[in-house]
Parts: C-alpha cells; sequence; structure tokens
C-alpha cells in the first residue's frame, strides 16, 4: 500500500490522530511542567486550553501552543521508520540517532529558531548522542548507566504504530529498540506505551482493552503502579477529584523525586530497580480511564495534574488519539499547535499508515511460512 492509497483509511484516521494527539497533548501541559497542581491553580485557575507561558506572554518557551522535545522525539522516530522502510532494531536506531538529533536543524518553536534538537534535550537523552555519537556503544548496552526515566516512553508511539494492532510485538519491539536508551523501569514503560498505543489502533478497542492489554504486558513494579492507580480511577465523577487519588497510589512506585524539580538528592533517586516504575505511563493511563477515554478530558486532566505533566498528556493524547482518531480532537487545538511549530503531520500519518500495512504483510508472510514448515512435519 502507498501513502497515497492509504488516505482516508480508518487506520490513517488513526494515526493521525494519535501523532495530534500526542502534539496537543505536550502542547497542553507544556507551561506547567514541574508545578504542583496548587501552583496551576494558583497561577492558570485551572489549565482549559494553550495557556500562556508560566511567567507571561513571550513569544518562545513552553506555551501558546508550543510543543516540548517529547513531540520532536516523536517526529524524529517516525522518520528513522520511514528512512529504513520496515521494523527497526537497536541497531539501525543507534546508527542514525546521532546524526538525527547533532546535526539535522530543526525548527524549534520554544527556542524561536532552527536549531540540531540536541540543544533542547533534557539531559537522559542527551545520552544518546554521548553513548551513540562519541562513546560507541554497544546499542544493546546504550541504555546502561542512564537515569531511568520517561524518556523513551514519551517518544515510544511510532513502535505502537509500525506494529497497530499487535501490542505483543509493539512491546517487544521497543524494549529492543530503546535498549539503546534506557533501562530498568524506564525500559519497561517504553514498552508499555508502545503496546498501549498498538492495542489502541485496534478497530474495536475501548480505554478498557488499553489498560487490560498494557497492564498483562507489564511486569513487577511497573503492573503494580497499574493496579493501584486503576483502583484510584474509580468511583470518581470528575477527573478533578481523582487527581490526588491517583498521585497517592502511585507515589510510592514513582522513582522520581516527591519534589519534581529536584533531580539530584530527592527522596527518589532514579536509579535501577524492580519495585519502581516512572510515573508518567501508568498515570496517563489512569486519567483516560477516569475520563472514559475522552480526549479533552483527559488531556486537561493530565495538564493540570503538574510534575511531568507534558509527558503525561501527550501520552494520554497520543492513546486517546489513536482510539478515537483524528475526529476526537478539538480543531481549535489542533490548529494552534500546527501553526505554534510550524508543523503538519498529514503527510507523516500517511506514510506511516503505508508502512504499518506494509510490515503487517511480511508478518503476515513469515508466520504463514512458519505454519506451513511445522504442518509439513505433523
Amino acid at each position: 500500500m502507498t501513502a497515497s492509497d492509504a488516505t482516508g483509511s480508518l487506520l490513517q484516521r488513526k494515526i493521525l490522530g494519535c501523532l495530534y494527539g500526542g502534539a496537543v497533548g505536550d502542547a497542553l501541559g507544556a507551561p506547567a511542567e514541574g508545578r504542583t497542581p496548587a501552583e496551576i491553580a494558583a497561577r492558570y485557575g485551572e489549565v482549559r486550553g494553550m495557556e500562556e507561558p508560566w511567567d507571561g506572554p513571550s513569544p518562545v518557551g513552553k506555551g501558546d501552543g508550543r510543543h516540548t522535545d517529547d513531540t520532536h522525539m516523536v517526529r524524529v522516530l517516525s522518520e528513522l521508520y520511514l528512512e529504513k522502510g520496515g521494523r527497526l532494531d537497536v541497531f539501525d536506531f543507534a546508527r542514525s540517532i546521532s546524526r538525527k538529533i547533532a546535526v539535522e536543524r530543526r525548527w524549534i518553536s520554544e527556542f524561536g529558531r532552527e536549531a540540531p534538537l540536541v540543544e533542547r534535550l533534557f539531559h537522559p537523552e542527551k545520552w544518546l548522542y554521548a553513548r551513540h555519537g562519541l562513546a560507541n556503544a554497544d546499542p544493546r548496552l546504550g541504555g546502561v548507566g542512564n537515569m531511568v526515566n520517561c524518556g523513551a516512553a514519551m517518544y515510544a508511539a511510532p513502535v505502537g504504530i509500525v506494529n497497530a494492532c499487535d501490542p505483543d510485538q509493539a512491546y517487544a519491539d521497543a524494549i529492543d529498540v530503546f535498549g539503546a536508551h534506557q533501562w530498568s523501569y524506564g525500559l519497561e514503560a517504553a514498552g508499555l506505551m508502545a503496546c498501549a498505543v498498538a492495542q489502541a489502533l485496534s478497530p474495536d478497542a475501548s480505554v478498557q482493552d488499553v489498560f487490560a492489554v498494557t497492564r498483562d504486558k507489564a511486569h513487577e513494579g511497573s503492573r503494580q503502579a497499574l493496579d493501584a492507580v486503576q483502583t484510584a480511577a474509580r468511583g470518581h465523577a470528575d477527573w478533578r477529584a481523582a487527581l490526588p487519588a491517583i498521585r497517592a497510589a502511585v507515589q510510592p512506585y514513582d522513582g522520581g523525586p516527591d519534589d519534581f524539580r529536584d533531580r539530584g538528592n530527592g527522596s527518589n533517586d532514579n536509579t535501577p530497580s524492580r519495585a519502581h516504575s516512572i510515573e508518567e505511563v501508568p498515570v496517563a493511563l489512569a486519567l483516560l480511564l477516569a475520563c472514559d477515554g475522552a480526549f479533552p478530558a483527559a488531556t486537561l486532566a493530565a495538564a493540570n495534574y503538574g510534575r511531568d505533566c507534558d509527558s503525561i498528556a501527550g501520552m494520554a493524547g497520543a492513546i486517546a488519539g489513536a482510539l478515537h482518531g483524528m475526529e476526537a480532537l478539538p480543531p481549535a487545538w489542533v490548529r494552534q499547535v500546527k501553526e505554534a511549530n510550524r508543523m503538519e503531520l498529514e503527510s507523516l500519518a500517511a506514510d506511516l499508515t503505508a508502512l504499518a500495512w506494509d510490515v503487517h504483510r511480511e508478518r503476515t508472510r513469515r508466520t504463514a511460512a512458519i505454519y506451513d514448515m511445522f504442518q509439513r512435519m505433523s
């Protein structure tokens, strides 16, 4: 299938919703990133849309629809898939990622100028360039030693897109590819995010299906965190009442510090653990449950959650967009994000749809060939 053949299909509408949903959620959460719900209430009253930057009107910085590095990295990974023309492995990823983030220049709306993306990335994402562009690390071990965070999970959606309707393969591919970037429960989170997106792209998926499939794939601390937030998300008529309960439920598993801006000697230390989980994926899924999968409510809930709210809202938006398609996104939000970031994702969605079909056909061919060999030996 070519990109033009995919135009207008349900799969393309869901992939487009996933891409724009992630970007819109990212932009909604960006101004309040790192803040507490109390601080957000004091500054904005409540995040109800594309708010201005935290420190007031400005043509640069986080606000007014400008997305963050999360969406840049989603686009980078999508481009790597299209350059390969098929599934990526960890070697494909490591071979090309330094060129994409440290050599190529792209428009960074928060800066108001073009720059290599590495200038914008947080330190655990700069690690990609240090490990693969400078240190020539074994790609399979590239993530070992990095700060454990959501840095891989925040841009794992394309792995789910390419493996649409196959959450098991999406999880496996993400664990392979993102081994170049993350380890421990940070790598697990990337696998779970890819799994959730792949399931959400299924034609009849519900938010309950997505949560259940992702929970069943999760291990150790991540599974325990998902169980805890699922319980906390129940019984609330409004997401505002659910926010403190969900934070309290995930806190015992969260490897990040209670003071989100303390990245040094906080109460937790982002070190490897079999009992911890990153906060962002469980919280995004819990808020989707609390909002019955509705795109506007879930992304606004995430933006008002505080802490790493751009990544949480971006993940919730990507999953909700994959579930419901482009039609679920408020057009005004989409329009503002496109204009603020000088970005259109329609062609990228069409190309990824065609690629997903190619990957599906190749997987079907291989499965049929293996089945035939077993039949001949029966």
